[in-house]
């Protein structure tokens, strides 16, 4: 449901010719930091021919400098700088828009029922493939069997994976198709559901969904370029300028560069190689790509995996989980492994931004990173990542100063889990959950996201989770763990100048001061004054990417 209505706002975007001549936005509501972090306000934005801010202040100040300008009226409607999400996943949403669709459905008889749409309207799709099922939300208490999933699609392959893209929920025919039955063995980082008899039982978690996964026919081009266009038409009409894309492969940077190349994108991305195997390989035989295509796209990182997700208990804990005992998650790779791969991408000249949800992935991607500084000192520069940060160990979270770590980090998934974070991991290890005060009251960096399509990529769905810490209907009162909220000055800062400082674009990006790009959004509300539980519901109006219009409701 959520992805389609992100399909409808999709096809309001426009995309207007860059301006020729300078132009003098008046009559606005405007709000921006500036590079030390301070609020500002201005009335009136100059921006020169080529998308870049001239000056942003009062309008009578920058009308005499402004005389051959074309005027743009705001209508005093409020003008923030354009947003990033620091962790999405953009041919992950794209896709998303061209198949089955389970987020937000609230029962297994809904998510069966979609499913079973789905694919009476695709009857020649070779396999059902989807996304966004929440057992959590269910309330089975279990994950989903092969069997329910038969009863919605039983005449060919399907595969939908679980909202956080941790496990995945085979029919028995993908089953077959895949040739899993109880002699396969669990793949290292990998776990098949099995039942008391040893036989699986339709979901794969973590590394062993590729045992499905890699049996279904790869998208043809045609259809990569339209996942991207859709997306890209989606985040515009959501107020995203920019997208810190948390793995891409060979592919998807060649169609990136086509795009670029082409005056196609409408945002701009700074991409995330995935691993360090072949596809960095090929991606840095020349070294980091950088502001390609007037700034539109950036390679110079690597995204690697620690372990799993905290809802399908495959994040990997020191201690076992507090409602399963025999059950610590998984780690993807022994310590050598992952500092091997770190060293290999300091070589190269990337920043590397690893996956980490529990606290043992948490420390060992710590530790990885105090190893391999040893060999590759200047690499403590290099602003790496720890994407997620989500449940660490209390006494972890200062060892992120002195090695100069940045926490990218997702608001949404706070009040996402919520409803099943404590009962994972008790009411200790919790107070290391989620914990944006503890990082920012540290000093720091906090880069925001949302993940997305795992969460909504609506960014004022994570402004307004990171305030509040509450869900869309006020829940719990007061917020969740409520000592760990943001101030709106600190969201603001997450999604715009430190999710630009995370990509070393902090001189150009994030804020609205001159000689930075004329990145910024239209809103139809006052972020600053509206109710927080109001947040959410902010609707942006129109997208401005370098003095370009590239949405307009």
């Amino acid at each position: 449901m959520f992805l389609r209505l992100l399909a409808c706002a999709a096809a309001l975007a426009i995309a207007l010719p860059a301006a020729a001549e300078p132009v003098l936005f008046t009559q606005m509501n405007g709000y921006s930091l500036d590079s030390a972090g301070a609020l500002r306000r201005f009335d009136a934005l100059l921006v020169d021919e080529d998308g870049r801010i001239l000056d942003a202040g009062t309008e009578s100040a920058l009308r005499a400098r402004a005389e051959d300008a074309r005027i743009e009226s705001m209508a005093g409607r409020t003008v923030l700088p354009g947003l990033t999400d620091a962790h999405g996943h953009l041919m992950g949403l794209g896709f998303g828009l061209m198949q089955a669709d389970l987020v937000g459905s609230s029962s297994l008889e809904e998510a069966q029922a979609r499913v079973r749409d789905f694919a009476s309207r695709h009857p020649q799709a070779e396999w059902i493939v989807g996304s966004g099922w929440n057992q959590v939300i269910w309330n089975l208490g279990r994950f989903p069997t092969a069997a329910e999933l038969d009863a919605a699609v039983a005449d060919r392959p399907a595969w939908l994976e679980r909202v956080d893209g941790h496990a995945g929920w085979a029919n028995t025919a993908a089953l077959r198709r895949a040739g899993i039955d109880r002699s396969t063995p669990d793949p290292v980082g990998g776990r098949i559901e099995r039942d008391a008899d040893g036989e699986p039982t339709g979901v794969l978690v973590d590394a062993a969904m590729s045992l499905v996964g890699g049996k279904i026919p790869p998208a043809d081009a045609a259809q990569s370029r339209a996942a991207l266009q859709g997306a890209l038409q989606a985040l515009a009409s959501l107020g995203l300028t920019s997208v810190h894309d948390a793995g891409i492969s060979a592919p998807d940077w060649r169609l990136y560069r086509q795009f670029a190349d082409e005056g196609r994108l409408s945002l701009r991305i700074y991409a995330m190689v995935r691993d360090t195997g072949e596809d960095f390989d090929a991606i840095s035989a020349d070294g980091p790509l950088l502001a390609h295509g007037n700034d539109h796209l950036t390679v110079r990182s690597v995204k690697m995996w620690a372990d799993g997700a905290l809802g399908s208990r495959g994040a990997a804990m020191i201690e076992p989980y507090s409602d399963d005992p025999h059950n610590r998650g998984l780690l993807f790779r022994t310590p050598a492994e992952l500092r091997s791969a770190t060293e290999k991408a300091f070589a190269k000249g990337f920043q590397v931004n690893i996956h980490a949800i529990g606290d043992a992935g948490v420390r060992e991607v710590l530790d990885a990173y105090s190893q391999a500084y040893a060999t590759w000192p200047a690499a403590r520069g290099y602003r790496n990542r720890v994407e997620h940060s989500q449940i660490a160990a209390l006494q972890d979270i200062p060892r992120y100063l002195p090695l100069r770590l940045i926490a990218s980090m997702q608001p949404t998934h706070a009040t996402s889990d919520m409803n099943m974070a404590e009962d994972r991991v008790g009411p200790q290890r919790i107070l290391g959950g989620y914990a944006w005060r503890r990082f920012l009251d540290q000093g720091t960096r906090i880069a925001g996201g949302s993940d997305f399509p795992v969460e909504l990529p609506n960014p004022f769905f994570g402004l307004h989770a990171a305030v509040t810490r509450q869900d869309h209907e006020n829940h719990p009162d007061g917020g969740w763990h409520a000592d760990q909220r943001m101030s709106r000055e600190e969201a603001l800062r997450a999604f715009t100048l430190d999710a630009a400082y995370a990509a070393h674009q902090e001189d150009r990006q994030g804020t609205l001061e001159p000689g930075k790009w004329a990145d910024f959004i239209v809103l139809d509300r006052d972020y600053f004054t509206l109710p927080a539980e109001e947040i959410w519901k902010i609707r942006v109006l129109q997208t401005w990417v370098g003095g370009k219009q590239v949405f307009l409701r």
